[in-house]
């Protein structure tokens, strides 16, 4: 019979223990060179070793936030303050997790903790007093919500009488209309980082408002034999990769059009340039040129991620709030020639959902925690078959057996969505019935992705895809414009 002294014991725990510091050291080098996943897989290894160890599961957690899996990244801080309850980098690790996840009062709880713990820490306070600032601000937003008589921001606005300076040299609507000419001056404007009139900027937005707001829930659109249209994925504030697609692609037109499938803000420091430039070309080409609405086309992720800052920065809360009411009214799916639908999340937590159900949809508002509006904007495919638990904490992960029941259902033979970076800049999963497609590359300037887009021809409907790669652009640094809540160091 084999026997271990106490001794022996205590070495093998000593060198299991050594191994899963060398494995944090390796895992924080791919976290400090942004390979996250990398970083992640390390950070497990040394955790099978050392399950007990907090920090391992703190820098887990931060990883899994520079992945945007918040769900994961909320489960990892919760595990390290079970282990240590002292360890107050986890408070912060759970309260950024949650601040993602828009969860703001359970963050405050965390800040809170803190403060308490550390009353002459200025970061802590700092984070405390903006947290606060938050849950107020959202307290005082519901107040204001509840009641009926709340009016548009449109409603408070006297475009007619807003005066352009004599000195502003920069591209005017004609006629309060939208050009060919407009749109091609106001690139190059942009380009050249300077600002639209604010006068412009709010025509254009009251404009497709209007727009959008005949639309319903579900666009269903028919390409002929003849015709293609060209799908791109996630463009992030990435305004110059944006132009960089045009190049390649062709500019929008009657006969070249365009699908853009949500997340058109945040994280990239040029999202209001981009976000003006698709909605003007929604309003050159209504038939021709179509928006999805994104995750991040809401209000607690662009409190979060860049998006209002950026707008008060360049412009002013009004137009913020402007904007927020624009979005509410973004179509949620696409369905072309009957066969193929196109959403930013994917599938939803339940069987059973028909395209009736998506045409049904009340969309104009923040969308709820649950639910086939949820689903449409965040869920993620998963390899194994049937549902699990989201890794970004909303929604779910669906499998390929849902994906199979759902199609045939509705008889469409696949689903085309965006929502996760992908190293080539698409992916082709569940026996090619569900396809992801992403066009931010390099994302936040970090991931050394590729971009991607798609065309589908009224022919055949097969998908063609076309890789690109990330263009420079001006020393603006992603997120940039983002809550300061969200920046967090490593251990």
């Amino acid at each position: 019979m084999a026997y271990v002294s106490e001794n022996g014991s205590e070495k093998k725990m000593a060198e299991g223990s050594n191994d899963a510091e060398l494995l944090k050291e390796k895992a924080n080098k791919y976290f400090k060179d942004k390979d996250y996943e990398n970083a992640i897989k390390y950070y497990t290894e040394a955790l099978d070793l050392n399950p007990s160890n907090a920090i391992y599961y703190s820098n887990r957690s931060l990883a899994y936030l520079r992945t945007e899996c918040y769900g994961y990244a909320l489960a990892d801080a919760t595990k390290a303050l079970e282990i240590d309850k002292n360890y107050i980098k986890g408070y912060y690790r759970r309260a950024t997790s949650n601040m993602a996840l828009g969860k703001f009062k359970a963050a405050l709880k965390d800040y809170e903790t803190v403060v308490r713990v550390r009353p002459n820490d200025k970061d802590a306070r700092m984070k405390y007093q903006e947290c606060n600032k938050i849950v107020k601000q959202k307290a005082f937003e519901r107040a204001i919500a509840s009641d009926e008589t709340k009016k548009s921001v449109v409603d408070s606005l006297d475009i007619e009488n807003m005066t352009i300076e004599d000195d502003y040299v920069g591209p005017k609507l004609e006629d309060g209309k939208v050009t060919l000419k407009f749109m091609k001056d106001m690139m190059e404007w942009f380009k050249d980082q300077k600002k639209l009139h604010r006068k412009c900027a709010y025509q254009i937005l009251v404009q497709v408002k209007d727009v959008l707001s005949k639309l319903p829930s579900l666009v269903e659109i028919t390409l002929k034999e003849t015709e293609k249209i060209t799908i791109c994925g996630d463009t992030h504030g990435q305004y110059y990769d944006l132009l960089n697609i045009f190049k390649l692609n062709g500019l929008p037109s009657e006969t070249n059009p365009y699908l853009f499938n949500g997340d058109f803000v945040d994280r990239g420091s040029f999202s209001v340039e981009v976000i003006l430039t698709l909605f003007s070309f929604k309003l050159l080409y209504p038939d021709n040129f179509h928006l999805l609405r994104g995750n991040h086309e809401t209000d607690n992720m662009n409190q979060m991620y860049g998006f209002e800052g950026e707008v008060k920065a360049k412009y002013t809360a009004q137009m913020f709030q402007l904007f927020s009411e624009v979005f509410q009214w973004l179509p949620l799916a696409q369905c072309i020639n009957n066969k193929v639908l196109v959403m930013h999340g994917g599938l939803f937590s339940e069987d059973g959902v028909t395209l009736e159900d998506l045409r049904k949809i009340d969309r104009n508002r923040q969308p709820p925690d649950s639910g086939p509006m949820c689903d449409l904007l965040w869920s993620d495919p998963q390899p194994q078959n049937g549902r699990s638990i989201s890794k970004r904490g909303v929604s779910c992960q669906f499998g390929p057996d849902v994906t199979e029941r759902f199609l045939e259902q509705n008889k469409l033979d696949y689903v085309v969505r965006s929502h996760e970076v992908k190293a080539d800049g698409y992916e082709v999963t569940h026996s090619g019935k569900c396809i992801t497609v992403f066009s931010a590359p390099n994302y936040c300037d970090q991931m050394g992705n590729k971009g991607a887009y798609i065309h589908l021809r009224g022919s055949d409907l097969k998908p063609e895809f076309h890789q690109f790669t990330a263009v420079p652009h001006p020393n603006v640094k992603p997120m940039a414009y983002a809550n300061t809540l969200m920046q967090l160091g490593m251990m």
